[in-house]
């Protein structure tokens, strides 16, 4: 049984700062020589960053695993007051949420991939629409110019993101509606396409929400991540790179 993401990231950091005080003490008694905490600290980085994976981590948990305890050693030293700890938790917590259990950060697509999705979609036909995990609602608003017709959604859970889309949206006298839930909430039946920028973690899972909800006949999309039980019906964007590609699939 393999264990969940956060556990296996405080067990990791754990080991890694065990390892890093027996290299500390090897070095002091063989070569007589002492490491400041600073570089003890970058040691210990480049363990966990290592055994995050070899723990086989999704690969941005890397980076995340080697600036912890250099970035702990900083802060230490700026002398930060509590209340900017605080502070910085805070917006920590409204922008990424509930991401330590879906594993889905915020990823902010790009106008390539926008101009790509909208070549996948209905000219002419009238279709609903939702992005899941719709961030700062930039993909829904920039679509709804070019498909009049169409109806619009975006559904995000982490609270700061989604209060940026609905305020863009009211000022823009948008009419994208924005919820803020978790999209394993919803029932995909009720859209004719469902888009999600989200992670390779969360892809099995949304998979087979999507197969056993979508109607025949929808459209889903994934950006960057395809799903590994069935090949794409259509793939967009592979000219810029990875993370713009689309992969889409006529359910």
């Amino acid at each position: 049984m393999r264990l969940p993401v956060t556990l296996q990231s405080l067990l990791i950091q754990g080991l890694a700062v065990l390892l890093a005080l027996v290299s500390y003490r090897l070095l002091d008694e063989v070569l007589s020589y002492r490491p400041s905490l600073a570089q003890i600290a970058l040691v210990q980085g480049g363990i966990a960053a290592l055994l995050s994976r070899f723990a086989r981590q999704a690969r941005w948990w890397h980076p995340l695993h080697f600036v912890f305890l250099p970035a702990v050693v900083v802060a230490q030293r700026l002398n930060i007051p509590p209340l900017g700890y605080l502070a910085a938790f805070i917006v920590l917590v409204l922008f990424y949420w509930s991401s330590f259990r879906t594993q889905v950060p915020l990823y902010l697509s790009s106008r390539k991939a926008w101009d790509a999705l909208a070549g996948l979609l209905p000219a002419t036909e009238r279709f609903s629409f939702v992005d899941l995990g719709s961030g700062v609602g930039s993909v829904p608003l920039h679509l709804e110019r070019r498909f009049p017709q169409a109806r619009f959604y975006g559904v995000e859970i982490a609270p700061a993101p989604w209060l940026i889309s609905w305020l863009r949206g009211r000022l823009r006298g948008s009419g994208t509606r924005f919820t803020r839930r978790d999209y394993s909430a919803l029932d995909l039946a009720e859209f004719d396409v469902v888009f999600a920028f989200l992670s390779p973690a969360a892809m099995p899972a949304l998979w087979r929400q999507a197969s056993a909800q979508m109607r025949s006949g929808s459209l889903f999309i994934s950006q960057a991540f395809p799903v590994g039980s069935r090949p794409p019906d259509h793939v967009a964007g592979e000219g810029d790179g990875a993370r713009h590609t689309l992969y889409a699939w006529r359910m």
